[in-house]
């Protein structure tokens, strides 16, 4: 079981603009060439932060969305918040809230062996790396810049660096960058902060 942390930034590194919107990527068809079915075959339990599940709602699964549409994931799905937020009933979403261990241990149990997938944000991605669960970072580049936002991930990653596992092309537009999160003596990578 690995945890992994898969997105699409853009080309300066930001995941969503300043006001947490996606728009900027979904203009882009998928044409077929995205690596989303494979990986989404892998995965067993799934988390995300509040902003982006707030925008889900916004866009896509809440009774005024502007696109409605079904829940997308049969996986049991964790959304780390402090505040009370919405829940579908026809989803399996479950609220944590505080240390990401707590909840990850749970997460894994669930996910019976597959992986867990930190869809995002940055930070949430950022948290599972400084208490050492995340195995793995995912990295679809989109061709655009977006001059300021939500990084990809706001931590200080230097030593050990990642490890470069892949770079893959799909279609005339997206790189796919794949890496391993290195450990210090088999132990969690303690956090490089400035």
């Amino acid at each position: 079981m690995r945890t992994v942390y898969y997105t699409a930034s853009s080309l300066d590194g930001y995941i969503a603009d300043e006001r947490h919107a996606i728009d900027w990527l979904m203009q882009f068809p998928d044409g077929g060439h995205s690596s989303y079915p494979e990986f989404i075959a892998r995965i067993g339990a799934l988390c995300m932060g509040s902003h982006t599940y707030e925008w889900m709602w916004q866009h896509h699964i809440g009774p005024a969305a502007a696109e409605p549409m079904a829940w997308p994931y049969a996986q049991p799905t964790w959304v780390f918040s402090s505040r009370d937020l919405p829940r579908r009933p026809d989803s399996d979403v479950r609220f944590a809230r505080g240390d990401v261990r707590t909840a990850h241990a749970v997460m894994a149990e669930v996910a019976a062996g597959k992986d867990v997938w930190v869809v995002g944000g940055g930070d949430l991605a950022g948290q599972f790396h400084d208490a050492g669960l995340l195995d793995e970072i995912i990295v679809t580049t989109v061709p655009v810049t977006l001059g300021r936002g939500m990084p990809v991930l706001p931590r200080r990653i230097t030593s050990p660096p990642l490890q470069l596992v892949s770079v893959r092309q799909m279609g005339p537009a997206f790189v796919q960058l794949h890496y391993q999160v290195q450990r210090i003596s088999g132990t969690a990578a303690a956090p490089d902060r400035p």
